[in-house]
């Protein structure tokens, strides 16, 4: 998609309180750190769901990294322990295990099926209500994805996971033939996740000003961040509202078509 522009291009403009760029119990070091690895999880998390939002299958290795405070899986489910199934169904990747879950209702009881020390170890866990309403069973999880594609992204000096969703697009334009967005400027920003789901950024408003100073004529912003993109939009510039890379996609591509038009906005 020709002329999609990045998602931290507005770095320049931020003109946030300082204490808000650079926390005073961190030290420069610690806050690039962060950033770094905020960036690499990004990119890691653009890949894969670019890859399958083209169809391709991810599989993936499901460690636990903990459990949440709280909840069921609390004493049940141990650190190191890797998901194989839900309720006796395989979960090969990530994204099987979220549309298991999408299909439980909250308080329900599933049973997880774990690798714990080479032994298939069942453990039946009371679900817990995500903040979206939906369930949840309570583990933090580090997977590590078995890529179908090597996927490189190379970027310098910028750091945080504002960009992701740009960098998923940008995966999605390469593997595809099609300009979908038919030469016209277009940025955005929004962090994702695996899973496609575009998560809110800092700073919208700076960098609204950035694309409308770098010539885009549209932005795709995150819904999450639509109350602090309305009456702050530029002369000009026509805000998208997403939510998916998916959304995300069908955007550029009606943008590209020339059908942009009545595409969702940020309304108060």
């Amino acid at each position: 998609m020709v002329g999609v522009l990045q998602g931290w291009l507005s770095r320049s403009v931020v003109v946030q309180p300082v204490e808000l760029l650079y926390p005073p119990d961190q030290t420069q070091d610690e806050i690039d750190k962060s950033n770094t690895a905020e960036m690499v999880s990004s990119q890691e998390n653009a890949t894969v769901a670019a890859l399958t939002e083209l169809g391709y299958e991810v599989p993936a290795t499901l460690v636990v990294a903990g459990t949440v405070d709280g909840t069921d899986a609390a004493g049940k489910v141990q650190e190191g322990d890797v998901i194989v199934a839900l309720d006796g169904t395989p979960v090969p990747d990530y994204q099987g295990l979220i549309e298991l879950l999408d299909a439980v209702e909250p308080g329900a009881t599933v049973t997880l099926t774990v690798r714990r020390h080479g032994q298939a170890v069942d453990v039946p866990i009371v679900t817990a209500t995500k903040d979206d309403g939906g369930a949840q069973i309570g583990v933090y999880i580090d997977p590590t994805f078995d890529l179908p594609v090597d996927v490189t992204i190379s970027i310098d000096d910028i750091g945080g996971p504002s960009a992701g969703t740009m960098f998923a697009l940008g995966i999605v334009d390469k593997m595809t033939p099609e300009d979908e967005a038919g030469g016209k400027d277009i940025a955005g920003t929004g962090t994702i996740d695996v899973s496609g789901e575009v998560g809110p950024i800092g700073g919208i408003r700076q960098k609204l000003a950035g694309a409308d100073r770098d010539g885009a004529t549209w932005f795709l912003a995150p819904a999450s961040n639509c109350d602090e993109v309305v009456g702050h939009v530029p002369e000009g510039l026509r805000v998208v509202r997403i939510s998916t890379l998916h959304e995300a996609r069908e955007a550029i591509t009606a943008i590209g078509a020339g059908t942009g038009a009545d595409l969702p906005t940020c309304t108060k």
